[in-house]
């Protein structure tokens, strides 16, 4: 979470994401929630947007057959969304380039991923949940 917490969190309302669980959490860090109803594919359209692409770009054309291919063939193929491939509603430019990230520092994947257990941690205890 090196970039801060999301303002809000988008489900529907069938996932398990939707368990007091869950959203105790979200509220607990105070992270807005917001269910898509049927039909309500707008709700969330930017994300919509990116799973379209993620499946049309990399999903469909590996045919990934394992969960491990998966994450292996997922965990290239953001950091190329985010950093390399050049984006229509950002004039050409990267994800990266419009928001300023820059990738790469030596301790980069260790700090977000302290960073990201901190705030699960902490959010949790304020939740009363296990955050485990």
């Amino acid at each position: 979470m090196r970039l801060g917490r999301p303002e809000m969190f988008n489900t529907d309302p069938g996932s398990p994401f939707s368990s007091q669980a869950f959203t105790g959490v979200l509220q607990a860090c105070g992270i807005a929630i917001s269910m898509d109803g049927v039909g309500r594919a707008f709700d969330n359209i930017f994300v919509e947007r990116l799973w379209r692409t993620v499946k049309y770009e990399e999903v469909y054309l590996k045919d990934y057959q394992t969960p491990a291919e998966a994450a292996t063939g997922l965990g290239r193929y953001f950091p190329f969304y985010n950093d390399e491939r050049p984006h229509r509603s950002h004039d050409g430019r990267t994800p990266a380039q419009v928001y300023g990230i820059q990738r790469g520092e030596p301790d980069d994947t260790a700090s977000a991923a302290a960073a990201k257990v901190a705030l699960r941690a902490a959010c949790a205890a304020a939740a009363g949940v296990n955050p485990m």
